[in-house]
């Protein structure tokens, strides 16, 4: 197919406009308790976006290179007709659902996406907040190239995609009538996606539709005001440690994994999480302490040999009665006692 038009090139002078606008919006009528504008935030945000297109225009290389090579291999072919754009528009759009919704419950892929949520005001500028590592994407949509599409229409197919989502990251826009709002992404559910409370984390995956997340269990409405950023949020202007900083801290978390499965799942599994505490160390037994032996001492008496009365240190006199321990019988002055009386 011939080259599409740059959808995202053509459209940076309404990007320009439309951000002007609102700033002026927020300085003149500002709205109560809304996040509005920071000069330093809105700085980052157009650096990151600026350095985007560059880092982007590197990995497009290698992508467009294995997307030729899997297109050339497969027998499919999809022909770019009035009526099969609007479908891979649709096909690209539940791949994005997808490749959305990985890069926020994945670790290494949230390194690369946390970047757009870094931010903790919610205006036009931040749709320009991109990541520098974007190449992390293109597996999610190797599936419509396998079934015959064109790479470069894959290309129209996300550059529409992005250019739909700038004006959904605006306050100044507030729900629009209800079969809107139900079938296409909008401000208000935008809004709830880059919240960081706990019921709006992780919700609101879709780009131009928002059916996959009513589909998919993964929606929500804006109920209460979003608190924009992250949950741990960063304190920095400065673009490449704004690029880097989740990647830093994976590295930190490697460096210090007790083994290769905390590893992986410092990786792969989401960025909360964390490893099961080590089992606490049962106490080893040990051998029970004996008792001390109580020394005997021998006991004479009148008509015996000496007989050993345990705990016993005095002798007794001739023909007294030594009591004897339980269960013992101790021969002596009671069995002698009657030859004594008749010796009387």
């Amino acid at each position: 197919m011939p080259n599409p038009p740059d959808v995202v090139l053509w459209s940076i002078p309404a990007f320009v406009l439309l951000t002007v606008l609102e700033m002026v919006g927020h300085r003149l009528h500002p709205d109560e308790g809304a996040a509005g504008y920071e000069a330093k935030d809105a700085a980052t945000s157009v650096g990151m976006g600026l350095g985007s297109l560059a880092f982007d225009a590197l990995w497009r290389i290698p992508v467009v290179a294995l997307y030729t090579a899997v297109y050339e291999l497969t027998p499919l072919r999809v022909p770019v007709l009035w009526w099969t754009v609007p479908l891979m528009l649709l096909v690209q759009d539940f791949l994005y659902y997808w490749q959305h919704r990985g890069h926020h419950v994945i670790r290494l892929l949230w390194a690369c996406h946390v970047v757009h949520h870094s931010s903790r005001r919610f205006n036009l500028t931040t749709a320009l907040r991109q990541p520098w590592t974007g190449a992390t994407s293109w597996p999610f949509y190797l599936p419509m190239i396998a079934l015959g599409v064109h790479p470069a229409a894959l290309a129209l197919c996300s550059s529409v995609n992005l250019v739909y989502q700038f004006w959904i990251h605006t306050e100044r826009v507030g729900r629009l009538p209800r079969p809107f709002e139900h079938l296409f992404n909008t401000p208000s559910h935008h809004r709830v996606h880059h919240a960081s409370q706990g019921g709006y984390l992780d919700r609101n995956f879709g780009g131009v539709l928002i059916v996959w997340d009513r589909a998919f269990g993964s929606w929500a409405g804006e109920t209460e005001r979003p608190v924009y950023g992250l949950t741990k949020n960063i304190e920095t202007y400065n673009p490449l440690r704004v690029a880097t900083h989740e990647y830093a801290a994976i590295a930190r978390d490697l460096r210090a994994a007790r083994g290769w499965r905390e590893r992986a799942g410092r990786l792969f599994r989401g960025p909360g999480w964390q490893p099961a505490p080590p089992p606490e160390r049962k106490p080893v037994p040990t051998a029970p302490v004996l008792a001390t032996p109580v020394p005997t001492t021998p006991v004479p008496t009148a008509a015996g040999p000496a007989t050993a009365v345990p705990g016993t240190a005095v002798p007794a006199a001739v023909g007294t009665a030594v009591p004897a321990a339980v269960g013992t019988a101790v021969p002596g002055p009671v069995a002698a006692a009657p030859a004594a009386e008749s010796a009387a």
